[in-house]
C-alpha cells in the first residue's frame, strides 16, 4: 500500500510539471515605422533622439511604443500599467548609427541589456536617459565619453526613471 501512495504521489508531481500551454513563445521586436507613436507623449516615436522602446503585452498582436529607453523602463515600473508584459525592447545603441538615428530594427531584450543612467546624453523628451547597450564594454566606453554609471535592468533606481519632474514620464510630471 505505501508503495502505490509512493507512486501515485510520483505521478501527481510529475503531470503537475505538464502543461498544454508548452513553452512560452516571447515575441519578436517590432521595427520602428514612421507610424509608432509614443505612449507617455502622444508624437510619432521617430521625432525624437535618442534610444526607443517597444513593450509588447501577452495578447496584444502589436507594441506599445516608447519615444526613450527610460519611458519604456518607467512603464514597467508603474503600479497602473497592465502586467500582462511578453517582452521588453529598447534599441541597441551598440548598433546605433548615431545618437540621432537609434535604428529601426537593432532591438535588444531589455532585461538583458546593460545601461548607462546618469549620463549627459537626454533622451526623446529632453529628460534623463537609460542608455541601453547589448555589451557591458560598449556601455562603458559610452559612459567614460557621457559620464555617468553602468547598470542591468533589475539595478536601474526607481527615482532615476520615476523620481523627479524631470526624470518621470511626461503625463506623470506633477504640474505646478
Amino acid at each position: 500500500m505505501r508503495r502505490l501512495l509512493i507512486l501515485a504521489a510520483a505521478a501527481a508531481v510529475a503531470l503537475a510539471g505538464c502543461s498544454d500551454d508548452g513553452p512560452v513563445e516571447i515575441p519578436s521586436p517590432f521595427a520602428l515605422t514612421d507610424e509608432a507613436i509614443g505612449r507617455y507623449c502622444g508624437m510619432n516615436v521617430l521625432e525624437h533622439p535618442g534610444p526607443k522602446g517597444q513593450i509588447i503585452l501577452g495578447r496584444i498582436p502589436e507594441p506599445i511604443w516608447f519615444s526613450s529607453a527610460r519611458d519604456a523602463v518607467a512603464f514597467t515600473m508603474l503600479p497602473e500599467e497592465p502586467r500582462d508584459v511578453a517582452a521588453i525592447y529598447v534599441s541597441d545603441m551598440a548598433a546605433a548609427q548615431d545618437w540621432e538615428n537609434p535604428g529601426a530594427e537593432n532591438w535588444i531584450d531589455a532585461r538583458k541589456a546593460f545601461y548607462v543612467i546618469g549620463s549627459s546624453a537626454k533622451g526623446g523628451m529632453g529628460a534623463a536617459e537609460t542608455v541601453p547597450f547589448s555589451t557591458r564594454e560598449a556601455a562603458e566606453l559610452f559612459a567614460n565619453r557621457n559620464g555617468g554609471d553602468v547598470v542591468k535592468f533589475e539595478d536601474i533606481p526607481p527615482e532615476y526613471v520615476l523620481g523627479s519632474a524631470e526624470s518621470a514620464p511626461p503625463d506623470k510630471r506633477p504640474s505646478g
